[in-house]
């Protein structure tokens, strides 16, 4: 009988062999079913950044008590799943480190907390006459402080005449050290940096809506006005890996909702519609994967 070479039988045995292995290793391995495990709550602003103000409170104060409430809220209900402030106490985060702060632990959802504000704007309020005596205006600064209600954002490109929200939010870049390195440019008062931002693919936007669909829904039940779901160029959520939102919870320049906002049963309500919305969402995600 004629020795067939040892090499033949390994060149013919190996390929059988490594089919083998792999078929029973993927075999063994189980279906892992996805599950929402960690989520990092953004308290707005902070430290020298105290954003918006009403009559007697700052944006920034009120972010983070809801931040907070919000955070001992999940963890009570929610016992699989992991909370990660971004802030915890009256401190400056940079927007990037933010998001970083999310990106860089996994996170799988990213909930960002901040309060809205009417513009200051320069209106005539009567009108008087100069040394010529002819006819002038007089102006004065005004603030509605009648609009009221929430809204929830998520990164993309919006009307240009819903950019009041944007720019507030964004100029908050200004107060960090070296933006322009961070942000590769960006300027917050620039109508084209805000094009450039919302040009950064959203992976995760569909997800996203989702969720603060789900969020504006709650407010709604609460009695809440609407004011809706949004897309916007947000510096804070446009490098998001994962459905990240930024909602605002009411207006500081509306007297009635800075109470509310500042009171323990308003936050408690905020908190509840905000919970009730991660438990949806949470509920459909993993159900749907």
């Amino acid at each position: 009988m004629k020795n067939i070479p040892l090499t033949r039988y390994i060149y013919v045995l190996l390929p059988v062999l490594l089919l083998i292995s792999l078929t029973s290793f993927t075999s063994k391995l189980p279906d892992i079913p996805y599950r929402i495990k960690t989520i990092v709550i953004d308290a707005g602003h902070g430290g020298h950044d105290g954003a918006t103000r009403g009559v007697f409170s700052k944006e920034k104060d009120i972010a983070l008590q809801v931040a907070l409430r919000l955070g001992k809220a999940v963890e009570a209900t929610l016992k699989d799943v992991k909370v990660v402030y971004t802030r915890s106490s009256d401190v400056f985060i940079p927007l990037y480190e933010r998001i970083g702060i999310a990106n860089n632990i996994k996170a799988d959802l990213f909930i960002s907390i901040h309060c809205n504000s009417m513009p200051i704007k320069r209106v005539i309020v009567g009108y008087g006459k100069d040394s010529r005596g002819r006819k002038i205006p007089r102006y004065a600064n005004r603030q509605s402080t009648s609009t009221r209600g929430t809204e929830t954002f998520v990164s993309g490109f919006g009307r240009l005449d819903e950019q009041d929200v944007v720019i507030r939010e964004n100029e908050s870049i200004l107060l960090e050290k070296d933006y322009k390195d961070n942000y590769e440019g960006y300027d917050p008062k620039d109508p084209e940096s805000i094009i450039m931002l919302s040009l950064m693919k959203n992976a995760f936007r569909e997800q996203s809506i989702k969720l603060a669909s789900f969020m504006q829904d709650e407010y709604v039940l609460a009695g809440r006005i609407d004011r809706g779901v949004k897309e916007q160029s947000l510096a804070v959520l446009a490098r998001a890996g994962m459905p990240a939102i930024l909602t605002e919870i009411g207006f500081v320049s509306n007297p009635e909702e800075e109470e509310y906002m500042n009171s323990e049963v308003g936050q408690n309500e905020i908190v509840n519609n905000l919970l009730k919305a991660i438990q949806t969402y949470k509920k459909q995600a993993e159900l749907s994967e």
